[in-house]
Formats: C-alpha cells, sequence, structure tokens
C-alpha cells in the first residue's frame, strides 16, 4: 500500500511520517503530482494559517489534484480545516469539498485560547473504532461547529467537530501523531479500514 504525505510545506511532516514508520506504515513526503496520483492513501497535514497553506497549495499545483482525487485522504488539524469553505482566519477560501466554515472559538471565562491539551473525543464511526471516549492532543485556536458532516465531537468552551468526513475526506482537528495509542490506532484505522 502507498502511503503519501502532501508536502504543504506549513506542517511538522516529520513526526507524521516518524508515526507512521514506527506503525510500519512506509510513508512517502512529496507534492509530486504522478506521485500523489499514485498514492493509496493520502494525508494531509497543516500547522499555521489557511491563508498560508492555501498559497502554498496554490504554489505547488496540487489544489487541484485535492480537489478531485478519489483516493482516501485524511486532513490533520489545520489540514482538516482547509477541507471547509472558507476560514474566518484571516478571511480564507478554502477548498470547498466539505460544506463548513472554520470558526474562532467563542470567548468564554475560564477558558484560554489557543485550546491546547488532551480533550475527550465521542464518535460511533468506523474512523474511531475502538476509541470512544478516547482522548487526543489539541493545539488550535479556530474550529469546526457541529454539522451534517461531524463524525466526532469534543468540547472546549463550546462544543465542535473533531473530525468531520465526507466522500473519501475525513478531518481530525486533533494531531493523531501526537495523540499516542488513540492516536496510532485512529491512523491505522484510517489505513486499514477505510476506503
Amino acid at each position: 500500500m502507498k502511503i503519501i504525505i502532501i508536502d504543504t510545506a506549513c506542517a511538522n511532516l516529520a513526526s507524521l511520517k516518524f508515526c507512521l514508520d514506527r506503525l510500519g506504515f512506509n510513508a512517502t513526503i512529496s507534492r509530486d503530482l504522478k506521485e500523489l496520483e499514485s498514492a493509496d492513501k493520502l494525508f494531509l497535514p497543516g500547522v499555521g494559517t489557511a491563508k498560508e497553506a492555501m498559497k502554498n497549495l496554490e504554489q505547488f499545483n496540487l489544489i487541484d489534484f485535492i480537489q478531485n482525487t478519489k483516493k482516501p485522504l485524511l486532513g490533520i488539524c489545520l489540514g482538516m480545516q482547509i477541507l471547509g469553505n472558507f476560514s474566518e482566519e484571516l478571511n480564507q477560501e478554502t477548498l470547498k469539498l466539505i460544506d463548513f466554515t472554520t470558526q474562532k472559538f467563542k470567548a468564554k471565562e475560564g477558558f484560554t485560547f489557543p485550546h491546547m491539551g488532551w480533550n475527550e473525543v465521542y464518535s460511533s464511526h468506523a474512523l474511531f473504532k475502538g476509541l470512544e471516549g478516547a482522548y487526543f492532543y489539541f493545539v488550535h485556536s479556530y474550529c469546526v461547529g457541529l454539522g451534517k458532516y461531524t463524525i466526532a465531537d469534543c468540547e472546549y468552551s463550546q462544543k465542535f467537530s473533531a473530525s468531520v468526513m465526507k466522500d473519501n475526506f475525513y478531518g481530525v482537528q486533533f494531531h493523531p501523531e501526537r495523540s499516542s495509542e488513540a492516536g496510532e490506532i485512529l491512523i491505522s484505522n484510517f489505513i486499514k479500514d477505510i476506503g
């Protein structure tokens, strides 16, 4: 099975590759279109701003490929957020693959932002097989509200989508590569059971 991490130049690619390699999945980091087209599973990681991520995807001619791929793709953190229509962070249009808007967390007394640390996630979707009520590691100031495409939820000052899915596109707001055993199980589920 060919697993490729899409090189967006705005993510900690090495930690995701290390996690995949440790699990026995030989992953490649690439932005080469021919190589990406040969993938069985794709990962779209991201950290930073939606504006920077979209600028890089455009510069590397990756937008059309991502929008048209039929291969299972897992967006991680910012990689999930850019699967939507729009991000309020710097008012950026995104990939428009799943119908949602990324919004700033609502301020609430007793909560500090970014939402950083371990939090419980609830889901009965196959991506979360064996993970009901598991804790995952989050670092984010913007979130996706609950909606039609939510497959896992979490709460921090408000309920939000911890994971979304439409067709072959999946996204997780947390960092599975930094989420210890729970993250490893989720990555294995995506590779072995999805698509």
